[in-house]
């Protein structure tokens, strides 16, 4: 069910999205999934390649070392043999003991002349010692360091050799601790059990030699094995360690090796390595070949680092490319919407930038002759409609003439006041004052200080007919009162206050008009009484009435009379919009038996 949920949030998340969004998201699923696929393709096939050609070479390495192995211990087979052609003098060397001193010095002599023979043939050989069935022990050495036979007599390794069954034998590494000048470092002892005629054993032949001897490679295996880290381990058939390829190279040294001899023969199962493994021919030595993945596999990570380069490349070019064609589509579609948002406003501008000649310029071009048509329609309406007015204006102004209307009035007060009814002339004198602001402002400055002065002459008519039972309080800033006001909206708010809130004469009527700058700058006038207040009923009426004028501020002639021959409440709002535009407004909320609150939103001009 969540999963659902979460599938249907993301298609209508989708839905919504800009299609500017949607279209670069549509370029960008279009090339980047295929260049993904692709490059994962050829990743897996050039790794599984190269991998496979990477066994292959450390299948032919250990190959290589196997064979050289093999070619050692034969050589070594021949070398150890070679002693077997003086039958005579192998079967005399058990016999010291029985020989006269002359005869004990020839063979001492043939001995040394036959392990110096032995050295000869082989120039890797450093020590050759051949043992007797009595454990005397005869040496050559190519080297100044010569054997201690106690020493040597009593090595672990030796014991293990003298009770084995093999008669050619390879130890595994030792030190050299037996050797008089006790250096470091480690050492490979090839021999052979020496047997008589009727097959007693006659003394066992022992040759030392330094653990590089046991690998001739060439240059490029060596390279080879420094570039991949290939390490390569030898044992004996007893599981000892003959040769450490680490040890060799510097990487290891000896004493390492000889005191962790067990830990490189055992298998930890990692999958970090490719080990190979394989015997010489007649299986005296084996051989452990480890490579690790991340350096045999080299070209393998290049080639995962070139992918990614070229996938990233690719994408930042292909988003460059699908914004650039996303902008190249949406930015005429973006300046259509803009213009008919404009449109939606009453500001009728066509779309100047020039278009390509495709559907959506086509469209352009269409909609910028719909916006001229309607704009010239308008404009036609708007001239006949002022002309209109402004004829009736002119009728009504030649009808009444102001001065005579002024002298008539003031010839009327003066002879109220002679015949002292001051009352009646002072109504007079506030009338007149007040046809003088009606009257001469057309085409003038009109402000906020003449429009508050014409709405305190209607409060004092409306006092002297009432008995004084309206006050107004008036707080607007000094610096308000000369920003302009269309005509006739004090007025005809507070005589809906009076109509509307005044309920008896046991309770004056309280308004208050008060002026504040918005934080944008605007001015905000707000008209409050304590009267009677509107019921929810008639407020809902008046709001809708008040919401008409957004669309009777175009119609020419009213199919309604407001209150007051049309300079009500909706005749100012739809004054305000016509003036300022649809941000400014008129607006009114209402408590039944708390009063009212009218509030005009205007630019500060």
């Amino acid at each position: 069910m969540e999963r659902k949920s979460w599938i249907q949030r993301a298609l209508s998340s989708i839905k919504n999205m800009r299609f500017q969004y949607k279209l670069l998201m549509g370029y960008l699923l279009a090339c980047v999934v295929p260049l993904l696929c692709v490059s994962a393709i050829i990743f897996h096939e050039s790794a599984e390649g190269l991998e496979d050609s990477s066994e292959e070479f450390a299948s032919l390495y250990t190959s290589q070392i196997r064979t050289t192995l093999s070619e050692f211990i034969q050589e070594y087979d021949t070398v150890t043999k070679s002693v077997l052609v003086d039958n005579d003098l192998i079967n005399s060397i058990g016999e010291e003991g029985n020989m006269p001193i002359d005869e004990l010095i020839i063979q001492k002599v043939a001995v040394q002349r036959l392990l110096m023979r032995v050295a000869l043939l082989k120039p890797e050989i450093g020590s050759v010692m051949l043992i007797s069935r009595e454990n005397s022990v005869y040496q050559y050495s190519t080297t100044a360091s010569r054997v201690n036979e106690q020493i040597l007599l009593t090595r672990d390794w030796y014991k293990q050799i003298r009770s084995s069954d093999d008669t050619f034998f390879i130890s595994g590494l030792h030190d050299r601790s037996y050797y008089e000048d006790k250096a470091a470092g480690a050492m490979v002892t090839v021999g052979r059990v020496l047997f008589n005629y009727d097959g007693a054993y006659a003394g066992i032949l022992l040759m030392d030699l330094d653990p590089f001897s046991l690998l001739r490679l060439d240059h490029e295996f060596v390279l080879a094995r420094d570039k991949y880290g290939i390490s390569v381990i030898i044992s004996n058939s007893k599981g000892e360690i003959v040769y450490h390829s680490d040890a060799a190279s510097g990487r290891l040294s000896w004493q390492h090796v000889l005191e962790s001899g067990e830990q490189y023969m055992t298998d930890d199962g990692s999958q970090d390595k490719i080990i190979l493994s394989g015997s010489t021919t007649h299986g005296n030595l084996f051989v452990k070949t480890e490579i690790p993945r991340s350096k045999l596999l080299h070209k393998i990570n290049q080639i995962k680092g070139v992918t990614v380069t070229v996938i990233v490349m690719s994408c930042l070019v292909i988003t460059l490319i699908s914004v650039g064609l996303s902008y190249t589509i949406t930015r005429p579609i973006k300046a259509l919407r803009r213009s008919m948002k404009q449109a939606e406003a009453g500001q009728y501008l066509p779309i100047e930038r020039e278009q390509a000649n495709d559907e959506i310029g086509s469209l352009v071009h269409s909609y910028n002759k719909m916006i001229i048509t309607i704009r010239t329609l308008i404009k036609d309406v708007y001239i006949a409609e002022i002309k209109q007015r402004q004829a009736k204006f002119i009728a009504l102004q030649n009808q009444i003439n102001p001065h005579m209307l002024y002298n008539t009035l003031e010839s009327i007060r003066m002879k109220t006041m002679v015949k002292g009814d001051e009352e009646t002339a002072d109504m007079i004198k506030i009338l007149s004052r007040m046809f003088r602001l009606a009257l001469n402002k057309e085409g003038k400055h009109h402000s906020i200080n003449h429009e508050l002065e014409y709405t305190i002459n209607y409060l004092k008519l409306q006092n002297i007919r009432f008995e004084d039972m309206f006050r107004l309080h008036t707080r607007i800033p000094e610096e308000m009162l000369h920003c302009s006001i269309i005509p006739l909206i004090f007025q005809p708010i507070v005589e809906n206050s009076i109509n509307h809130g005044f309920k008896d004469y046991s309770h004056p009527l309280n308004i208050e008009l008060e002026g504040k700058w918005t934080e944008d700058g605007d001015i905000l006038i707000r008209v409050t009484d304590d009267g009677g207040g509107f019921s929810l009923q008639k407020q809902e009426k008046l709001r809708a009435l008040l919401e008409d004028a957004e669309t009777d501020k175009y119609k020419l002639e009213q199919t309604d009379s407001t209150e007051n021959n049309g300079i009500g409440l909706k005749n100012i709002a739809e004054r305000i919009k016509i003036q300022y535009g649809d941000r400014y407004y008129l607006s009114i909320q209402s408590r039944l038996g708390h009063g009212t609150t009218v509030e005009l939103l205007i630019p500060k001009r």
